[in-house]
């Protein structure tokens, strides 16, 4: 279990981050068009997992389109933006920035996401949602990096994040 803030306050997670040099655990997300996807969606690639509470907040929205402008230049590394919120608002999203290179997955049918990845929140007000972390994968989905946001309300360190990607990708 794993402690962070939102606006100053304490929340607890579900656990940990997976651990570096470990593999990422499987899932089965939901994509903007309804269909379950899982890692093997995109075997052969790096990942980076954008992970957050909901689009329907500044900072997360803020995260979605810094790493979709920065990881332009990544070869063979796919975003991957995770969240609760449903795949129509995702889609929204995404549409309403001309967000194209993006991937969205929902949790919708697969909430045991949040505490497999330890980021599940639960105390506080945002309970049932995901804390935000950043985890970058290589492309055997080996985790090469990970970030839990100490302060919800705070973006993630982007740079360290690709920095991670480009490495992988090497």
């Amino acid at each position: 279990m794993a402690t962070v803030r939102f606006k100053g306050n304490p929340v607890l997670t579900t656990g940990d981050l997976p651990a570096i040099g470990k593999k990422a655990p499987a899932f089965k997300l939901c994509t903007a068009d309804l269909r379950d996807v899982g890692l093997d969606e995109f075997k052969g690639k790096c990942k980076i997992l954008n992970i957050f509470p909901s689009l329907d907040t500044s900072v997360c929205a803020q995260s979605v389109r810094r790493f979709s402008a920065a990881g332009a230049g990544l070869r063979n590394t796919v975003l991957l933006n995770v969240s609760a919120d449903l795949p129509f608002a995702q889609k929204r999203f995404c549409d309403s920035e001309s967000l194209t290179d993006v991937v969205t997955l929902s949790t919708l049918r697969a909430p045991s996401f949040g505490r497999v990845y330890g980021v599940g929140i639960t105390t506080g007000l945002l309970t049932g949602l995901m804390s935000r972390a950043v985890v970058v994968l290589d492309t055997a989905n080996k985790v090469v990096y990970t970030e839990l946001v100490p302060e919800i309300t705070q973006e993630p360190d982007y740079d360290k994040a690709l920095e991670a990607a480009r490495k992988a990708e090497a």
